[in-house]
């Protein structure tokens, strides 16, 4: 698991399904028990007010974000203290929460240089993957492939090999497509490949 402050009101949590299964959660029971994303919520509180020193003790908003074969992308946001009526008698046990459930069938992974792009690229073409969109963010490199992109590939396999070079992003492709610049939109795996590895002299 993974916390990160976004902003004064804002963290991001990021699990993966490992730590879900550890709470005795499956991606499942995320979208059709709404009580044990509760429970599951208020731990991860607890947790963030420990490690990041983020109170949950108001209104907030938690967006869900599933991942294919990575885990869940939570956005918790507080409400602004300024427009709430919260009177010392609060119940600080009372978290009224709207949740926000999204699943994504694409596989977005963040790399920290360019490096690890070509690394990838000498994995992923000999094992028949040459799609992909190539942005980069913040000085970062992320590489998105939605299910066209990967039709026919063992999904479970493509993720091992990616988990070798980068990371899950914990940021959502919305987000770094708004802000970020795109390199290379069709067939990055390929372009990268004959670009870098395999020259045409």
């Amino acid at each position: 698991m993974r916390l990160e402050r976004l902003d004064v009101d804002k963290i991001k949590i990021f699990l993966t399904y490992d730590d879900l299964s550890e709470r005795g959660l499956s991606k499942e029971d995320l979208w059709l028990d709404v009580p044990k994303v509760h429970d599951l919520f208020r731990d991860l509180m607890l947790e963030a007010n420990d490690e990041l020193g983020f109170k949950a003790d108001g209104p907030v908003a938690v967006e869900v974000f599933s991942l294919p074969a990575q885990g869940m992308v939570i956005i918790v946001t507080k409400g602004n203290p300024e427009e709430q009526d919260i009177d010392d008698d609060y119940d600080d046990g009372y978290i009224e929460m709207q949740v926000t459930l999204d699943e994504s069938d694409e596989i977005f992974y963040e790399f920290e240089n360019f490096e690890d792009i070509i690394g990838l690229a000498s994995r992923l073409y000999p094992f028949g993957v040459t799609a992909g969109t190539l942005i980069s963010f913040n000085d970062k490199f992320y590489l998105r492939f939605d299910e066209h992109d990967i039709y026919g590939i063992n999904e479970e396999s493509l993720i091992a090999i990616l988990a070798e070079f980068g990371n899950p992003s914990t940021i959502t492709s919305y987000r770094v497509f708004e802000y970020g610049k795109v390199l290379m939109e069709l067939e990055a795996i390929y372009r990268t490949y004959h670009t870098f590895i395999n020259r045409k002299k």
